[in-house]
């Protein structure tokens, strides 16, 4: 078994449940428009139940032709009334999180999730949401945020930004290259600035946040000069800045040569390598070829202008922005991957389970360190596989990051520890996930616009969680009257009926262990 056969296995395996665990349901119109003007025409939204929604408005023109692999370009202006009651296209994708994927580069639009009331006696806190989706995958529109705005009284914007191999291919000659979904968000949120307050936002109240690469994304643009001033707050759910390529299933970014060899092998599979100009060549590629030819795993380039260093240099180093950061992780993250590899036909045993190590630490003598460390058993094979993925790639990276950026900005951690949260995919898995990658999310938000069934308990536990979050968005600290306090000092556990602080957290998930093996 190797690494990489392996992980492709395993995403083809996750692409069709994923299609289910966010599929949309089915679309039901309100007979009640409402109508706002922004700087390039008006937008019709749609008006519900003590909010409004208003979905697929372009904040930049569509990167097509000349504008694929192109900074983005201000939207154009329209005349009329745009429609905005449903959204826009996703970035092209392979089919999983969008049922069939995607084709379509006319993607650089947003949602806009926003309180009744056009008109607030004070703006309302923004929350501009980045999704997650390994850069690949994901749409704006799988997040269904009225509860988040309803309760926490904020405006929350979802975006699409440009994907896999479209959004970060490198080539030599190429300005941008290897960050051009990096330059969309901040497009976004330069539209966010400019125009939130026909909404009822505050511009001047941002908080960017971000979940897995979404996460990532946020760690990005707090080393990005080109952000400076774009936000004033950040949030990052299982997203560590600290990642890195020997840790394959939480995202990094990789140096900017490393990103052009990437490019180079795009080029060569879609048949423009020996091209006179291969980058209009590139250009003229049918969107479905460059998806098919394009690798399973993106990540951003470093040692470019938009991004300068690798974000866990800039981190370590203190240099991002100073803004105050939420940031935490799951308790189980690694045990969704666990079982999808063992269900794809590697069983994890005493036996087998050096071979399985060493397929994903290669490195000389890490493998037999880490089986030491962490034993497998007669029957434990899979919650064993699992805590070493989720502790190697997000809970001591999360913990690190954390420390990092307290030495200079006010820090909230937490961990979301859920131990019977809902699945997000359907059958049987071979072992309990408890609170794996992404389980946090239905309690942030509707996943295609479906709620996922929740005990009364689970109920309260999104309520206070939308909470903190709402009030960290509101004043930079997640404190308030109604729900258990918050202290920077600790990582705050979040259960159901049991939120308290731990300082535990580093201990259970080895971290000095896996600090040592850097």
């Amino acid at each position: 078994m190797t690494m990489h056969r392996t992980l492709t296995t395993l995403t083809c395996a996750l692409a069709a449940v994923l299609a289910t665990a966010w599929s949309a349901a089915p679309p039901t119109r309100p007979a009640v428009a409402t109508t706002v003007h922004t700087r390039e025409g008006l937008v019709r939204g749609a008006a519900h139940d003590g909010y409004r929604t208003f979905e697929g408005i372009p904040y930049a023109a569509p990167p097509v032709g000349t504008l694929r692999w192109a900074a983005p370009h201000p939207a154009a202006a329209w005349s009329g009334v745009r429609d905005a009651t449903r959204s826009a296209s996703a970035c092209p994708q392979p089919a999983g999180e969008v049922p069939g994927g995607s084709t379509d580069e006319d993607c650089l639009h947003l949602n806009v999730t926003t309180p009744d009331g056009s008109g607030p006696a004070r703006p309302r806190p923004v929350i501009v949401w980045l999704h997650g989706g390994g850069l690949t995958t994901g749409a704006a529109g799988s997040y269904d945020a009225h509860r988040m705005a309803t309760r926490g009284d904020v405006v929350v914007v979802t975006v699409d930004y440009r994907l896999g191999a479209l959004g970060f291919l490198a080539h030599a000659g190429l300005p941008g290259s290897g960050t051009f979904g990096l330059a969309d968000q901040q497009a976004a949120l330069r539209w966010v600035r400019a125009e939130i307050g026909a909404f009822g936002g505050d511009p001047h109240n941002v908080t960017l946040a971000g979940e897995s690469a979404g996460g990532y994304s946020v760690c990005a643009q707090l080393a990005s000069p080109g952000a400076a001033g774009l936000f004033d707050r950040a949030i990052i759910d299982s997203g560590p800045c600290t990642g890195s390529p020997d840790r394959p299933f939480a995202p990094s970014s990789v140096p900017l040569p490393t990103a052009r060899g990437a490019g180079a092998d795009l080029a060569a599979k879609a048949c423009c390598g020996s091209a006179r100009d291969a980058l209009a060549c590139l250009r003229r590629v049918d969107v479905s070829r460059l998806l098919a030819a394009q690798a399973t795993d993106q990540q951003p380039a470093h040692g470019t202008p938009l991004l300068p260093s690798d974000p866990k240099a800039a981190i370590t180093a203190g240099r991002f922005h100073r803004v105050p950061v939420l940031i935490g992780n799951n308790h189980d993250e690694g045990n969704g991957w666990a079982a999808g590899i063992i269900q794809a036909g590697n069983p994890v045993t005493p036996a087998t389970w050096p071979d399985v190590v060493a397929a994903f630490f290669p490195a000389p003598g890490q493998a037999k360190a880490i089986v030491h460390e962490y034993p497998v058993h007669r029957t434990d094979g899979g919650p064993v596989f699992g805590a070493v993925i989720g502790d190697a790639n997000f809970a001591c990276p999360t913990a690190r990051t954390g420390g990092l950026l307290a030495a200079r900005v006010p820090v909230w951690r937490y961990e979301f520890a859920d131990e019977h949260a809902p699945p997000l995919t359907p059958g049987t898995p071979p072992f309990p996930l408890g609170a794996p990658h992404a389980s946090e999310l239905p309690y942030l938000f509707d996943l295609g616009g479906r709620p996922r069934e929740l005990t009364a308990a689970q109920h309260r536990l999104a309520d206070t969680m939308i909470d903190y979050w709402a009030r960290f968005a509101r004043t930079a600290d997640p404190n308030g009257p109604s729900s258990p306090h918050w202290s920077r000092q600790t990582v705050l556990s979040l259960a159901p009926d049991h939120i308290v602080p731990t300082r535990t957290a580093q201990s259970r998930h080895h971290c000095a262990f896996w600090n040592a093996l850097q």
